[in-house]
């Protein structure tokens, strides 16, 4: 019986696992102006803009064009990514997390 429980709890915790995903070299951007760019314009976002624009949240626009937002927690993080960055514009990341419902769940960032 122990060994079935400990194989159903293995089996279980798969779909755990094989939901965190890590996208590369993707446009960091805030939530308000996420409408204004495409996977090929978001290089010209500035840090200022996504600075003051930070009450709207983050998230990443994807190669093919598509935004995710990040849950609150991510967005911290991103924030406090963008305040230590000297970086003026081209604001690309290496994200790691897993989407819950519409939302990224952030594990970790870094701009690149």
């Amino acid at each position: 019986m122990r060994k079935l429980t400990l194989a159903f709890l293995a089996l279980a915790s798969l779909p755990l696992l094989a939901a965190t995903q890590t996208w590369t070299n993707v446009s960091l951007v805030d939530q308000k102006c996420s409408s204004k760019f495409t996977a090929q314009t978001a290089d010209t976002h500035t840090r200022s803009c996504a600075m003051a624009c930070e009450a709207s949240g983050f998230g990443i626009l994807t190669a093919d064009g598509k935004f995710l937002k990040f849950d609150k927690k991510g967005s911290e993080k991103a924030l406090h990514e963008l305040k230590a960055s000297t970086k003026k514009d081209h604001l690309r990341a290496t994200v790691t997390g897993e989407m819950e419902g519409d939302a990224l769940k952030v594990h970790s960032i870094k701009l690149d």
